[in-house]
């Protein structure tokens, strides 16, 4: 059903690779966006919601990584860079800039696939593990895990996806610690590194600061995070 096709939005200045990749995709049956350049990009992404985006880094003007940049500041969509640079730390860099994966040109048609599928699977709400349909609640925090919802009191937290699944992963055993290589695998699928965990609960800190609500998410030095409820 057309209402069921992945929407992937593709950025690259060079109008032969977006072709190329649009036909691989289209073909793989999700429904292609084009943009070629950063700014564009952001038009698209910020108009209507997008399933993923494959994403250039060397493009003039806004590049891949100040593009990647301005879409974390806002929008938590799986984002997987592009680029003819195969080095270890370009690859740390995407990562540790809040891109999701990271693909060398030139790539194969079904390699290429098969990532974007992965990456449509995250974003969608896979995390490796299957989430309670259930209510967690204690005397601060309320989460509907079936409407993936999280509120203090009657005001509800305005977290992206990925934030939501890291709290939802650290409720679900509130009060153990959990390591950074636990909360890769259940909220990235294992794609992510430990400064990117560390990102995040820093972004998912201040967003519970707004509510004195920060001192329940626990750093436990060279060990992991862990979720401590409010005594009753």
């Amino acid at each position: 059903m057309a209402a069921d096709r992945s929407q992937i939005l593709v950025v690259d200045d060079d109008e032969s690779i977006r072709e190329v990749v649009q036909l691989v995709l289209e073909r793989g049956g999700m429904t292609v966006r084009t943009a070629e350049d950063g700014r564009a990009a952001l038009k698209i992404l910020f108009a209507g919601s997008v399933d993923a985006v494959l994403l250039d880094v060397d493009m003039p003007g806004l590049d891949g990584w100040q593009t990647l940049e301005r879409i974390r500041e806002v929008a938590d969509v799986p984002v997987c860079m592009l680029t003819s640079e195969d080095a270890e730390l370009a690859k740390v860099r995407a990562l540790r800039g809040g891109a999701d994966d990271y693909v060398v040109k030139p790539f194969g048609p079904q390699e290429l696939l098969a990532r974007v599928e992965a990456l449509v699977r995250r974003g969608r709400g896979g995390t490796g593990a299957s989430q309670p349909v259930e209510i967690y609640e204690d005397a601060l925090l309320k989460l509907d895990r079936e409407q993936r919802l999280a509120s203090i009191g009657d005001v509800e937290l305005q977290l992206t996806r990925r934030e939501y699944a890291l709290l939802a992963a650290l409720t679900d055993e509130a009060g153990r610690v959990l390591p950074s290589d636990v909360l890769i695998e259940r909220v990235w699928d294992g794609m992510a590194t430990a400064d990117q965990v560390k990102l995040y609960v820093s972004r998912l800190r201040r967003k519970l600061a707004a509510h004195d609500a920060d001192q329940t998410v626990e750093t436990v030095r060279g060990i992991g995070y862990r979720y401590r409820p409010p005594a009753d």
